[in-house]
């Protein structure tokens, strides 16, 4: 499968390079071909599609979108209408992440799916093979991914997440570790037990992969608290009794499992040497992380490369999102993960940065982006979204063939914003790792809320002082300890060092000193269990959301303030 996969990412790589010259005409004739294809229907009828003849004509008629303008369109969707915002017929309606905001509910169409395995997929295989010689061997993969929970619309459209999951990868679960069996467990801790059993079971695991890299942070995390259990179970051949599964599924699994000893006892010796690059002590063959390791993921990827994964290379091959297919990393090498944006996927407009805050800013075209310059991203994709603001901003890193190549920077909504000064979650990130860096800690987790979202959560009529932000931080070390006031004013003075624009309005008292409050240990696992709950996010997709702003999960990190 592999090498089939990699036979078909050359041709396609081949393909990518032509495309990459000739990037202009591929977005013209894109764009164009979109827009005649769709011109008849509900949409298009409804914002003169026949009469777009180019880019320009695009632009000048049609306004940047946001979800809100598409929502009566996709109401009629699920109902069952059809011809409304394509002419070809939805597949399935995608429910978003929700990490800025409330989840969102948007159509795909089959070519898009059609499109992230043909461009996405096979071009990955041809790039991992090509740095990663190891992965031809006939050895399988440790997958962490999880079927998710499916409705129905009235129209009988699937609802639910386009993150890869079992149910959309049946053609690949005999690449897995995972029997075919394991992945209709629909409860993630006693699905994530199994993950680990069969693959702990498997002394040749040569890759491991998630959709994002804090999937895999958690697999290690599980592991820590269940090993002894699963050397038990490998030992007698046998899931543990008290998992509660169904019954068949158990059976199924069993009765695969086979009973070994001398593997059990490998890996108790491997164990009591402690989690320090365990990874490679109990799959010595293993050649690589396969999974998004940027923006927010930044911080699991790192302590996974620290502890548990030493000397195990992380790659994150894609950037998508449930809008599809956006570029490519065809640079598994390099130190820095950025990706080439894939012309042919969908077509791109920029906005400028500083111009991010307009309702209807100008935008630029692939040819008119600047190297070292931060754009938000505007895509028009297969399934109907025109000129759509879908929230991420990234930064001009490099040209390849003439194409932009970006480096993600962080979503459009997590961004701490009380007077105007935007400060970003790549900002802020770095200046609470350099702040954490002074102290005998590491870094757990974190996420933020400006001091307005607080008071609305906590109940408190009005700020008497100037807004501020709140930084809710786990940390893990030597003895777990209390953080010093002094420790958490770090967090704020580092700030005020890396953004000028911060530093100035604390010295004018335009914004009060961040208020830091240590939660007790595991309060973000609980987190993603609370907000897994309350949200229409899947476990495929979860993200710690950086910035806070629904009162909820603002309430429950208050009550597990230290």
């Amino acid at each position: 499968m592999l090498r089939a996969g990699q036979c078909f990412g050359r041709i396609i790589r081949t393909k990518l390079d032509k495309k990459t010259t000739n990037f202009i005409a591929v977005q013209n004739e894109l764009l164009m071909s979109r827009i005649k294809l769709n011109q008849d229907t509900v949409y298009g009828r409804d914002y003169d599609f026949k009469n777009m003849h180019s880019k320009e004509d695009y632009v000048r008629l049609h306004p940047l979108t946001e979800y809100d303008h598409y929502k009566s369109y996709i109401d009629r969707i699920e109902k069952g209408e059809e011809n409304v915002l394509t002419a070809e017929n939805p597949v399935q309606l995608s429910v978003t992440s929700g990490t800025s905001g409330s989840s969102k509910v948007l159509p795909m169409v089959k070519s898009q799916r059609k499109l992230f395995f043909v461009e996405g997929v096979a071009m990955m295989y041809s790039s991992l093979l090509k740095q990663f010689p190891g992965c031809r061997n006939l050895q399988k993969s440790l997958k962490i991914f999880y079927t998710p929970r499916w409705r129905k619309s009235e129209g009988g459209l699937l609802i639910g997440p386009n993150s890869s999951s079992p149910t959309n990868s049946k053609h690949l679960l005999n690449l897995y570790t995972t029997p075919k069996y394991g992945f209709e467990i629909l409860t993630e801790p006693e699905a994530l037990y199994v993950h680990l059993l069969f693959a702990l079971a498997d002394r040749e695991v040569g890759m491991i992969e998630g959709n994002f890299v804090s999937l895999i942070y958690q697999m290690f995390v599980a592991l820590k608290t269940h090993y002894r259990q699963i050397i038990e179970d490998i030992k007698l051949g046998r899931v543990d009794p008290k998992l509660e599964i169904d019954p068949e599924i158990r059976n199924q699994l069993n009765g695969v499992l086979p009973t070994d000893p001398k593997r059990a006892a490998e890996l108790e010796n491997e164990f009591e040497k402690g989690f320090d690059g365990i990874a490679k002590r109990i799959w010595p063959d293993l050649n690589i992380i396969l999974a998004v390791n940027t923006g927010a993921f930044d911080l699991y990827g790192k302590a996974l490369t620290d502890e548990t994964c030493k000397d195990v290379p992380i790659y994150s091959p894609i950037y998508a999102a449930t809008e599809g297919l956006v570029g490519l990393n065809i640079w598994p090498e390099s130190a820095l993960t950025k990706y080439l944006l894939v012309p042919s996927a969908m077509f791109f407009e920029f906005i400028p940065i500083d111009d991010s805050d307009k309702p209807q800013p100008g935008t630029l075209f692939m040819e008119q982006v600047e190297l070292k310059a931060t754009y938000e991203l505007v895509i028009t994709n297969t399934s109907g979204l025109c000129r759509y603001r879908f929230g991420d901003v990234v930064k001009i890193v490099d040209f390849y063939n003439g194409c932009p190549v970006v480096e993600f920077q962080y979503r459009r909504g997590q961004m701490l914003n009380v007077r105007a000064e935007k400060t970003s979650e790549e900002t802020f990130y770095k200046a609470l790792t350099s702040a954490v860096d002074k102290w005998n800690n590491k870094l757990v987790d974190y996420c933020c809320a400006e001091s307005i979202a607080v008071n609305t959560a906590l109940g408190n009529a009005s700020e008497e002082i100037a807004p501020f932000y709140t930084t809710f931080i786990e940390i893990s070390g030597e003895g777990n300890k209390i953080l010093t006031e002094e420790q958490k004013n770090q967090i704020d003075d580092e700030l005020q060092k890396i953004s000028y624009v911060y530093c100035s309005f604390r010295n004018k008292g335009s914004i009060s000193a961040m208020r830091v409050h240590q939660v007790k240990q595991g309060t973000f696992l609980q987190l993603r269990t609370y907000m897994l709950k309350t949200t229409q996010a899947s476990a495929n997709q979860y993200k710690v959301p950086r910035v806070l702003k629904r009162s909820e999960p603002i309430q429950f990190l208050m009550n597990c303030v230290i």
